[in-house]
């Protein structure tokens, strides 16, 4: 393996992820489950929240703007995204 490239060794190192062993594994669902519960009822109430706030058409424009950058964000930082 000495003679190989950085790039070629890293074929051979890297974990194979269709393995069961690897990867992120839960004990039990249940915490999981009542967080996203949690997490979607709060989200659901701010999001009402909001658009109750929210006077005029400029408003909206300016909150979807914000919400297209932080997509935009997200799909820049993709790990999997191809170039």
């Amino acid at each position: 393996m000495s003679n190989m490239t950085e790039n070629q060794r890293r074929q051979f190192e890297r974990p194979d992820l269709s393995v069961p062993s690897t990867g992120v594994q839960v004990r039990s669902r249940r915490p999981l489950v009542i967080y996203t519960v949690i997490a979607s009822i709060i989200l659901l109430a701010l999001g009402y929240l909001t658009l109750r706030a929210l006077d005029g058409w400029s408003q909206f424009v300016v909150l979807g703007a914000i919400i297209g950058t932080a997509i935009g964000g997200m799909i820049a930082v993709d790990p999997n995204r191809r170039a």
